[in-house]
């Protein structure tokens, strides 16, 4: 296979989830694989059991070259490596055991090619952490197990739709965990993260950062709350006196509701929901997730699985559609900057 086409590996998410109805609406319109070359790890009697019941949203002509490893993949055809040659079986909105162990099973095989290179890129579908979840695979999201397979301790989980890039200083865990999680020295690392990643990635000279307060109106001098005083102006102060453009802390609440946003090249907030609630009001359709911080580039829609649609043929595209662009802008941004070099 040429390497003029970039090579995206794909993983199928959980195999009962709109994931196969937006990989083959995606790959449905060949034009997309002028400029990339897609491998699915995943199943052709799942590809072909969704076909059979959404008819009327994929061409008749539509299949996926089925190869036993990236090295037969086709350029200009979307291509399938087979996890597994059983039958899986498929329960439309349920989550299963066997879903979890096909995801499972997905993303450590692609993880596998992209660390030893046979990949460019990964685009990784939605999972249900329920059935992800076991005593061999003890993290709390895709994210999570990509920082651990790689041995990356500083990342950041970058949502990104246009000129909007939000990335969070902690992702999952509780609220009540969230103020003993943050310190000065967590945010400069997310600090530090970002701004690389907005160098490298994005193409962006001397990009500017807004920082999130963690508590209302910035902690209104103390009076919510020390954490802005005591551990998020001093990483900002420290982060700006080494040439790192970081604002803030700004109130995310006057910081969102006046288009303050607009002004920076991206976001900081403290914890999940803080960045998710803005940014899926802005952009739910169009959204992805992207792990900055990592060795390789890794992208995947901003949605979840949305099971409660799956089977259906009213699940958009646009979010899985804009993670596989996403990834090809990246890797040729930082094409450019090594052949720059």
């Amino acid at each position: 296979m040429s390497k003029k086409s970039i090579t995206i590996g794909i993983t199928h998410g959980d195999v009962n989830s709109i994931s196969y109805e937006i990989i083959m609406k995606t790959f449905n319109d060949p034009r997309i694989m002028e400029s990339c070359t897609p491998i699915v790890y995943g199943s052709s009697k799942v590809t072909s059991f969704y076909k059979k019941i959404l008819p009327a949203i994929i061409s008749p002509n539509f299949r996926f070259n089925i190869i036993k490893d990236v090295k037969q993949a086709v350029l200009k055809k979307a291509n399938l490596i087979n996890i597994v040659e059983d039958e899986i079986k498929i329960d439309i909105g349920q989550i299963t055991p066997i879903a979890g162990d096909m995801a499972r099973l997905s993303l450590e095989m692609a993880t596998k090619d992209l660390i030893e290179g046979n990949l460019d890129v990964l685009v990784t579908c939605p999972i249900n952490k329920q059935n992800v979840f076991s005593s061999t695979f003890n993290y709390s999201g895709q994210t999570e197990y990509l920082a651990n397979a790689t041995k990356t301790k500083n990342f950041i989980m970058l949502m990104v739709a246009n000129d909007i890039r939000i990335g969070t200083v902690t992702t999952h865990c509780a609220l009540a965990d969230v103020s003993k999680k943050i310190s000065k020295k967590l945010i400069i690392d997310k600090i530090n993260v970002l701004n690389q990643s907005l160098i490298n990635d994005f193409a962006i000279i001397k990009p500017r950062i807004a920082v999130l307060a963690l508590n209302p109106h910035a902690g209104d001098n103390q009076l919510f709350g020390t954490e802005e005083q005591e551990k998020i102006i001093p990483a900002i102060q420290e982060s700006f006196d080494k040439k790192i453009y970081a604002f803030g802390p700004f109130a995310a609440d006057g910081f969102f509701g006046s288009g303050e946003f607009n002004k920076y090249d991206a976001i900081l907030a403290m914890y999940h929901d803080q960045a998710m609630i803005p940014f899926k009001l802005l952009s739910f359709d169009e959204g992805v997730n992207y792990t900055a911080g990592l060795p390789f580039i890794r992208t995947s829609p901003a949605h979840g699985s949305a099971m409660s649609i799956a089977g259906q043929d009213i699940a958009s595209f646009n979010s899985f559609q804009n993670a596989v662009y996403l990834a090809c802008d990246i890797y040729r941004n930082r094409n450019n900057i090594i052949n720059s070099d």
